[in-house]
This record gives C-alpha cells, sequence and structure tokens, in this order.
C-alpha cells in the first residue's frame, strides 16, 4: 500500500514538474520573439497570395516601398478590423507609391475568405511553413490556454488552418521596406491588442 502511495506520488509530482516546464516554454516563447530590427537587410521572400499568385518582394520593391503586416488569422478580430482600417486608408499609402502585404500562417483558402471579410484591396500571403515569420523574427507558440480559447471561442482551428498542423502564431508587427531592401521602421508589441496607425506608417514613407 505505502509503495503505490508513493508511486501516485511521484507521477504527480513528475506531472507537475512536465506542467510546469511545458508552461515556462510557452511563456519564454512569446518573449524570445524580438522581430528584426530597423536598418537590417529584409528578407526578400517569395509566396502566393490568396489567389494562389506567386509574390515576390524583390519584385515588388522594384516598383516601391512596401508596407508588410503579420496578422493571426480570419478568426482574429482585431487583426481584420486593422485589415480593413488599413483598406479604408488605402489611398493614402498608395499615394506614397507604396505597396501593402499582409502576411498569416492561415492557408490560402482562409486568406480569400480574410480578404472578402475586409473588402482588403491588398495581396494577403500564405506565410507555409513560417518561413516568412521566423525570418523576420515573429513567430512564437501561444500557451495551452491560449489555444484552447482561440480554437473554442473564436473558431480557429489552427492545426487545421496552417501548414504542417502547426498552432504557432506570428506577433502582429508593421514593417516599413525601402526599395533598397532595407528596413526602415518597424512597430513591434507583444501586445496583440497593440497595432501600427495608419498615420504611423503614412509618417515612416
Amino acid at each position: 500500500m505505502n509503495r503505490l502511495i508513493t508511486k501516485i506520488l511521484v507521477n504527480a509530482a513528475a506531472a507537475i514538474i512536465i506542467s510546469g516546464s511545458c508552461l515556462a516554454q510557452n511563456e519564454a516563447s512569446i518573449k524570445n520573439a524580438s522581430g528584426v530590427e530597423m536598418g537590417t537587410e529584409a528578407y526578400l521572400w517569395n509566396a502566393v497570395n490568396q489567389d494562389g499568385q506567386d509574390v515576390n518582394l524583390k519584385s515588388e520593391l522594384e516598383k516601391g516601398p512596401v508596407v508588410l503586416i503579420f496578422y493571426r488569422g480570419k478568426w482574429c478580430p482585431i487583426c481584420t478590423k486593422h485589415l480593413s482600417n488599413l483598406q479604408d486608408n488605402l489611398s493614402y499609402i498608395r499615394e506614397k507609391n507604396a505597396q501593402v502585404f499582409a502576411i498569416s500562417p492561415e492557408k490560402q483558402n482562409l486568406a480569400s475568405e480574410t480578404r472578402k471579410n475586409t473588402g482588403a484591396d491588398f495581396d494577403l500571403i500564405f506565410d507555409e511553413g513560417y518561413v516568412i515569420s521566423d525570418a523576420y523574427g515573429v513567430t512564437f507558440t501561444p500557451t495551452d490556454e491560449e489555444r484552447e480559447m482561440y480554437n473554442t471561442h473564436l473558431d480557429a482551428d489552427l492545426e487545421n488552418a496552417h501548414s504542417e498542423g502547426r498552432t504557432d502564431l506570428p506577433v502582429p508587427a508593421t514593417y516599413v521596406i525601402s526599395q533598397d531592401g532595407k528596413i526602415l521602421w518597424r512597430q513591434f508589441d507583444r501586445d496583440y491588442k497593440v497595432r501600427a496607425s495608419v498615420r504611423d506608417i503614412l509618417e515612416q514613407l
């Protein structure tokens, strides 16, 4: 009996340690996402948009500066509101000869839905395998509690919405990239509620 009780206590303690370790790793994950700094060379990605068309950042920069927006997905109300606000003010950005690209790990068909829901007249880029968000230093792993909330209350369905069944997300950062491929400015905040304003973007352009 004593051996059984001891075994139960040992297993319980091990479970607590493992659980605490996983939680610590998750909590540290977003802290480790720091974003690439201003003045550095931007990663020149090649990816597909919501219509499955190839988009090459190097080619797009030949036309003018680029504004990169990282967003979490169509399930995120703050993201869709931010994209809608950008669309409402898109003419001012284009007057600066600049283009907007919004990047997310959500698959192409979901990005197409996001475009319809927000009215976005700019490309939504599918970041397959998190290649772009990794290169810009914005990828993080949400906690188990956050994933549960996103999936249950916001119908995110992260495992099916993203490539490779991964549930990582990008910090919703904004980068302004000059024609020579340098990062002129960034807005980076681990608080997902804080987003770049159109005024800030226009000032940098």
